[in-house]
C-alpha cells in the first residue's frame, strides 16, 4: 500500500488562525480540503490514507503528535493543508505558496511542484512558488513531505473563495492531481456494465418439458413422482 498522511493545519480554536473579520476559521478550510483530499485518493489503486489532525477541530493536536502519528505508521507522503495570511488587518498579499524542507529533498521538490503548478492551473491564482522553510511538519517527518498554503485569509477576494465550496474543491483535486502525477497513481478500475441485451437473456425463463401423454392417468401419474422429488410439475 502507498501511505499518505494528510495534516489539516490547526484546530478550530486556534488563536489568530481567522480572516480579519472573523467570518472564517483557517481549520474550517484545512480540514474541508483535507476530507476532499482524503475521499478523492480512495479512487487510486494501492493507496492508504491517514489523517493526523484531529478531524473534528475540537483539539489543536501538537506538531510532534502528528508527525509521530505520521512516522510510526511508515507513511510515504505527508501534506499539510493551510490557508495563509499576512499580518492581522487586510491587505493585498495572495497566491499560493508550496514548502518543502530547507535541504530541499529532491523527490518533495518534484512533489511540490507537481502540487503547485496544479493548484495555479486549477485556481488560476498568482503563483508564489515552491519554497523553502524549516517547519517542525517538514523536518521531523521521515517521508516526504510539503506544505500548501492554498490563498491569504487576510485578502479579501481570496477569503471569499477560501470560503466557498467550489474553491476547496478545485484546490482539493489540485492537491490529487500533482501526488498522483509524482507517484504515478492509477485510478481504480470499475467492471463494465451489463449490456441489454445480456440483461434481457438473463430475465428471459427456459422451460423443460418432461413429456407428453395422450393418458391423462398416466399424466397424473407423472406430475405425482416429479412433485415427490420437489419439482413443480403442471399439466396443460
Amino acid at each position: 500500500m502507498f501511505k499518505i498522511a494528510i495534516d489539516a493545519g490547526h484546530g478550530y480554536n486556534t488563536p489568530g488562525k481567522r480572516t480579519p473579520d472573523g467570518s472564517m476559521r483557517e481549520w474550517e478550510f484545512n480540514s474541508a480540503v483535507a476530507t476532499l483530499v482524503q475521499d478523492e485518493l480512495q479512487n487510486y489503486e494501492g493507496v492508504e490514507t491517514l489523517r493526523v489532525d484531529d478531524p473534528t477541530g475540537k483539539t489543536d493536536v501538537p506538531l510532534k503528535t502528528r508527525t509521530d502519528k505520521a512516522n510510526a505508521w511508515k507513511a510515504d507522503v505527508y501534506v499539510s493543508i493551510h490557508a495563509n495570511a499576512a499580518g492581522s488587518g487586510w491587505n493585498s498579499a495572495e497566491g499560493i505558496e508550496t514548502y518543502v524542507y530547507t535541504s530541499k529533498p529532491k523527490e518533495a521538490m518534484t512533489l511540490a511542484a507537481n502540487v503547485q503548478n496544479r493548484l495555479i492551473r486549477e485556481t488560476g491564482r498568482k503563483n508564489r512558488g515552491v519554497k523553502t522553510a524549516d517547519f517542525h511538519v517538514l523536518r521531523e517527518t521521515h517521508m516526504t513531505a510539503i506544505l500548501v498554503e492554498c490563498g491569504f485569509m487576510t485578502n479579501k477576494e481570496e477569503a471569499t473563495l477560501l470560503k466557498s465550496d467550489s474553491y476547496r474543491k478545485k484546490v482539493a483535486t489540485a492537491i490529487v492531481a500533482g501526488i498522483a502525477e509524482t507517484y504515478n497513481l492509477k485510478i481504480k478500475t470499475k467492471p463494465a456494465p451489463a449490456s441489454s441485451s445480456a440483461a434481457k437473456k438473463s430475465d428471459k425463463l427456459y422451460r423443460v418439458q418432461v413429456g407428453a401423454f395422450a393418458n391423462l392417468e398416466n399424466a397424473e401419474q407423472l406430475a405425482e413422482e416429479l412433485k415427490k422429488k420437489g419439482y413443480p410439475a403442471v399439466i396443460v
